[in-house]
């Protein structure tokens, strides 16, 4: 498979979105999240992954703006917080990200957990934004196949992306495989398992290709047709998680690394969350 930084992958609606991009979960609104982003888009990434509950859209959007890159060339991502759910209430939380980024419009918005009770309702407001114009795609995150099958029971337009925790210790195959099935793009969120990267097979690959464990890690993301949004701050871990187009994984490895899976959480399950 033939890979670049500026890979896309194409949604239900024919919207490009990038294969790989920055998350900016827990970095700091100001100079911290302004500087991870600024070092993202110096290297050539064009997706950058926030949410109001960070708390740092702000900074994204400051930095997005001092970059002087063209805004239809970046794709940014933005959520809508759990106790922000409901019709009105995502109406009027959406309008609280917009003005925090300052960007004009959002490339791709998403609800953030699964509510039970509301997530229909906040997802009605989702597709009046994007009738509207404001988002050019939306979906959702942290939804198992039943949420999806719930939500797409009673939609008009069917989510185009499902952002979910998946990694080799939790590989998802049976909603990779529903997802595919329905043409809903999966994105995953930390891809790299918070750094815990020493299994020995990753260390065995590590040295056979002659790259970092995070690395391999990605590029196992990248050959299953998974967007994924690895998240720092230091702008040489970010350099080095965009070089993963150089090499490819052969598809025994690929193999191997499915085999590593444990069903293991390092964030909560959607179907019993707590916040």
């Amino acid at each position: 498979m033939k890979l670049a930084l500026d890979s896309t992958v194409e949604l239900l609606n024919g919207v490009a979105m990038p294969r790989l991009g920055l998350g900016v979960w827990r970095t700091k609104e100001g100079e911290e999240v302004e500087r991870a982003v600024s070092a993202a888009l110096e290297v050539g990434y064009r997706a950058i992954d926030t949410a109001s509950m960070y708390g740092n859209e702000k900074g994204v959007g400051n930095a997005v703006r001092a970059s002087g890159i063209p805004r239809e060339q970046l794709f940014i991502t933005t959520k809508v917080w759990n106790d922000q759910q409901g019709y009105d209430e995502t109406l009027r939380a959406f309008e609280e990200s917009e003005a925090r980024l300052g960007l004009g419009y959002v490339d791709l918005y998403l609800i953030h957990w699964p509510v039970p009770g509301k997530y229909k309702m906040t997802y009605r407001a989702l597709e009046d934004l994007y009738d509207q114009g404001r988002v050019r795609a939306i979906g959702v995150s942290n939804f198992n196949i039943h949420h999806l099958e719930d939500l797409m029971g009673s939609c008009r337009i069917k989510p185009m992306v499902n952002q979910v925790e998946l990694h080799p210790l939790l590989t998802q195959k049976k909603l990779l495989m529903f997802c595919r099935k329905e043409g809903i793009q999966v994105e995953s969120w930390r891809p790299i398992m918070q750094g815990n990267l020493d299994l020995p097979l990753l260390q065995e690959l590590s040295a056979k290709y002659g790259k970092t464990p995070a690395q391999i890690v990605i590029r196992w993301h990248l050959q299953q047709g998974i967007v994924t949004i690895p998240k720092s701050v230091r702008p040489e871990r970010i350099r080095e998680n965009a070089n993963v187009f150089d090499f490819e994984l052969a598809p025994e490895d690929m193999v191997r690394i499915d085999g590593l899976n444990e069903n293991r959480r390092f964030g909560q399950d959607p179907d019993n969350f707590s916040f």
